[in-house]
């Protein structure tokens, strides 16, 4: 990627003769490119041709602005063990200025454009400057917008890789809480050890074959199980309470409506 600074030492470098706003802008696009570690093969003319000089040697800017209303530059570099070369074309539309590359390897060529609005980046006065880094009043936006439209896209392409939370190293019940955020969730085998006796417990089936537990209910996070709770001595609350309470002689008889009981998820 290029950076303000550098570009700015480009253009300094360079000490281009400028006819008008565009070719600021357009000066500053290859000065972008120089930055991003490409070389020049062909300005112009020649890198617009309809046979330009692929992989040739680095070339000067000779000749860069000599087309009205249209800039023309074919750039080359290797990364990596490949090489890349890529043509750029600006064109003068009004107050903006196209930018558009071309991949030139490979079977599927890949083209990215860019409008930059020529003001947004320009001094206003920039007759009366005394160097060229007068000349632009936004270069580290300028040369953020290049990065991200153009530059970007010529990167190798990563592919995107799936992360998992790393597994327990042990089974976590009622007994043996577990680790805590960032594990992967991992359900209880409801064999035993912990406080709740499941259909699965070889207390009461000895193999364990007996299928289903809560922690297997659709939509109960796993490891979950229930906190039951109420006020104490309450029929109908503790296991060994399930049953009504037996009739008084004599008293009538009437509907009996079981106490509100409130149940919660509960994964601790």
């Amino acid at each position: 990627m290029a950076t303000a600074t550098v570009v700015t030492m480009v253009i300094r470098n360079s000490r281009p003769s400028f006819r008008n706003p565009h070719d600021k802008i357009a000066f500053a696009v290859h000065a972008s490119f120089l930055s991003a570690g490409f070389f020049l093969t062909a300005t112009g003319k020649n890198a617009l041709s309809y046979s330009p000089p692929i992989g040739r040697k680095e070339v000067g800017i000779e000749g860069w602005n000599e087309l009205e209303g249209s800039y023309g530059f074919l750039y080359s570099k290797t990364e990596k063990g490949q090489k890349k070369n890529v043509l750029v074309r600006c064109l003068v539309i009004g107050d903006f200025l196209a930018i558009y590359g071309l991949k030139l390897e490979g079977e599927q060529k890949e083209p990215f454009n860019l409008q930059v609005k020529v003001n947004d980046y320009l001094s206003d006065d920039g007759n009366q400057v005394n160097h060229y880094g007068e000349l632009y009043k936004d270069m580290k936006g300028l040369v953020k917008n290049l990065n991200f439209g153009i530059l970007a896209k010529l990167e190798p392409k990563v592919g995107s890789s799936i992360v998992y939370p790393p597994v327990p190293p042990f089974v976590c019940n009622d007994a043996f809480s577990g680790p805590g955020s960032g594990f992967y969730p991992e359900r209880s085998s409801s064999v035993g050890g912990d406080m709740l006796v499941g259909p699965n417990d070889p207390r009461w089936f000895g193999s364990g074959e007996f299928s289903g537990s809560f922690g297997g209910l659709p939509g109960v996070p796993p490891g979950a199980h229930f906190d039951p709770y109420g006020p104490p001595g309450v029929p109908g609350f503790v296991p060994g309470h399930f049953a009504r309470q037996p009739q008084q002689p004599g008293s009538p008889k009437k509907a009996h409506c079981p106490p509100q009981i409130k149940l919660e998820w509960s994964c601790e």
